[in-house]
């Protein structure tokens, strides 16, 4: 075990798993969240263990979905033992409906090696008889899971808490680093300094406004999502779909989440008539029987935009004890194992997980 204490800025999934992935391998892990860990991007997303549309992806962004999607069932698994706490990753598969790009979407099946196929009409409206009428085409991949990000958020802290060399500080914002020269020693925080060998920015759609602080420009920005929750039986849906942008996830529990927007208006949360009214539509659209069913919920969350959706992730040149592990965009509930084992591999200077070139911070900030 290294002889480390790492600060890490974000109580959100990426943050939460860094912290849970470095404990074990350094003398002592804090993080520091500006609110309740884990209640931003990370509870307000779907769930879907896999990008919406996975082939129009760079490759950078495939490498670290893949990675994670294999390793989600053992980390719910690990979480749920330790914990009593049960994220519930559900597999269900996935059906995508009227695709314009069914062509490159195969194409890139058959390159990636993934169980991705066309099938007839018939056999969706079969596997999911709610499924809305005028539907001519589909493809599905069978292994396509969706985990309950809040119950992971919750089942996520337990864990840390259990952790005796991990300390959580919520409602604790960061509002800068303390430097010496050009090392990070630490941050600073209105219940004072912590101080730390290695800081990790893992703050979401906050981390830029952080590097600002130091004259760097990280492009990354708030990109506000709404979904709404509908509650039905717990056989109601049997299959994620996926239309026109928009998408149906079940809970095994009956709840079916539909979402979801992609505003740009800020750090502004509200939400809105127009967007749930929207939402509606496109979920009586895909499932005409919700039209009877009641909006149990509706929400906005604000996404960590990044060009293209590759994370930062590395060490922030010229700034030595300064590491970032943010900029997931739609997906960083996807990517959240894999990113934080890449960084643990980066800290530790072992052979990574993947190449981490393309997430390098180097080259990619201005400052």
């Amino acid at each position: 075990m290294s002889k480390q204490q790492v600060v890490i800025v974000g109580g959100g999934v990426i943050g939460l798993l860094t912290a849970f992935t470095l404990a074990a391998e350094v003398e002592s892990v804090v993080l520091l969240d500006r609110a309740d860990v884990g209640q931003e991007s990370s509870w307000a997303g779907g769930g879907i263990v896999s990008p919406l549309y996975p082939w129009r992806y760079s490759p950078a962004v495939t490498a670290l979905s893949h990675w994670s999607q294999d390793f989600y069932p053992q980390l719910a698994e690990r979480l749920f033992a330790a914990t009593d706490i049960d994220p519930e990753v559900h597999t269900t598969g996935l059906y995508w409906l009227d695709l314009d790009d069914e062509k490159e979407a195969l194409e890139w099946a058959v390159r990636e090696n993934r169980p991705l196929s066309a099938v007839d009409i018939s056999a969706a409206y079969a596997a999911v008889p709610v499924l809305g009428e005028g539907y001519s085409r589909a493809i599905y991949m069978a292994n396509v899971a969706n985990v309950r990000n809040p119950r992971l958020v919750k089942s996520l802290k337990a864990a840390l808490l259990a952790l005796p060399n991990v300390t959580l500080h919520e409602q604790c914002e960061v509002s800068g680093f303390i430097r010496e020269g050009d090392k990070v020693l630490g941050v600073r925080t209105a219940a004072g300094d912590v101080l730390g060998d290695r800081v990790v920015l893992a703050a979401g759609a906050w981390s830029g406004e952080l590097l600002k602080t130091l004259g760097l420009e990280l492009p990354v920005e708030p990109v506000k999502g709404q979904m709404i929750l509908y509650k039905c039986a717990s056989d109601f849906l049997p299959r994620m779909i996926l239309a026109k942008g928009r998408y149906a996830i079940p809970r095994r529990d009956g709840h079916i989440l539909v979402g979801s927007t992609l505003e740009y208006e800020g750090f502004d949360k509200t939400t809105t008539d127009s967007a749930l009214e929207s939402l509606k539509a496109s979920a009586v659209e895909l499932i005409p029987a919700l039209a009877d069913a009641e909006v149990v919920g509706h929400w906005a969350g604000l996404r960590p935009g990044s060009p293209e959706g590759i994370p930062y992730i590395g060490a922030v040149p010229g700034f030595d004890g300064l590491w970032l592990n943010c900029g997931h965009f739609r997906n960083g509930l996807v990517l959240a194992p894999a990113s934080c084992q890449l960084l643990a591999d980066l800290l530790s200077e072992r052979k990574p997980i993947i190449d981490a070139a393309p997430y390098a911070p180097d080259g990619r900030l201005v400052g």
